[in-house]
């Protein structure tokens, strides 16, 4: 089954079909000659290089974990400048353009076959500003909200996790596919309802509201229900083999859910203590 994962979706290691298959380097896949080669082929095959360690090395959970942790550590570095600088007196607005950058950089990540570490740290550093400059503002307005965001992703990313591991929640076929099209319905709401905030007609999410609460609570069901797509696909990776390098495609990607899970949060959060 192919992820439907934006992130994993790119990478064709991530289908089922072992090794061979992967999008390796070529000394690595050269692992037998043809049965009808000639003497001097089979002698050329065999003078061949063989895969470095660092080809031939198979991804662990260990490495999974440590990438997902270095991502993040720059996450928070960028995190931590934006919300110095909007304390500091920067405008929210100066944000608005690292946060654009970084989601090109994002999307070069993730339609790019090649795996780019750099690119991904780019992403971080940038999206961070962003997410700090943003809770920045939240925090301004209702104390002690951000701490309360991040206790939810933290719970949220638990409890999906611990549901996956029971067999509670499992990816299948119907649940990727009703997954893709709810992110894509989500994402064509959120462009419209930002275009008519910026056009002065309004926001869903302005003023609160029972419609504002649903919508938000939908989001954040919808960003958790993602954790169990990139659960799925990072246990299918290592039980597939892939190369080592693909741990950096699944720590992006296990980043990028979590942020979006936290925002998510921050604004429901948000949006509940207006009403109060």
């Amino acid at each position: 089954m192919e992820s439907k994962n934006p992130v994993f979706a790119r990478s064709k290691e991530w289908k089922n079909g072992g090794y061979a298959t992967f999008d390796a380097p070529a000394s690595a896949q050269r692992q037998v000659p043809p049965a009808d080669a000639s003497a001097g082929t089979l002698e050329d095959w065999y003078r061949k290089p063989s895969a470095t360690p660092s080809q031939s090395r198979r991804m662990t959970l260990d490495d999974v974990v440590v990438r997902t942790a270095s991502l993040f550590a720059v996450l928070l570095v960028g995190a931590a400048a934006g919300w110095l600088g909007v304390r500091s007196g920067m405008g929210f607005g100066l944000v608005i353009g690292p946060a654009l950058v970084a989601m090109v950089l994002g999307i070069w990540a993730q339609v790019s076959r090649k795996v780019r570490p750099g690119v991904m740290f780019a992403y971080a550093v940038l999206e961070g500003v962003f997410v700090g400059a943003i809770s920045t503002f939240y925090a301004s307005l209702y104390d002690g909200i951000v701490a309360q965001a991040v206790l939810g992703t933290l719970a949220a990313f638990s409890g999906m996790l611990i549901a996956y591991k029971t067999g509670v929640i499992r990816n299948s076929p119907r649940f990727t596919k009703v997954l893709g099209i709810a992110a894509i319905g989500y994402l064509v709401f959120g462009l419209v309802n930002l275009v008519t905030a910026l056009a002065g007609i309004g926001s869903v999410y302005s003023g609160g509201g029972l419609l504002a609460i649903v919508v938000s609570a939908f989001g954040v069901v919808l960003a958790s229900l993602f954790l169990v797509l990139d659960f799925d696909h990072i246990e299918q990776g290592i039980r597939n083999g892939l190369p080592v390098k693909e741990s950096w495609r699944a720590g992006f990607g296990l980043m990028v859910t979590l942020v979006w899970l936290y925002l998510e949060i921050l604004r429901l959060i948000a949006i509940l203590r207006g009403n109060d």
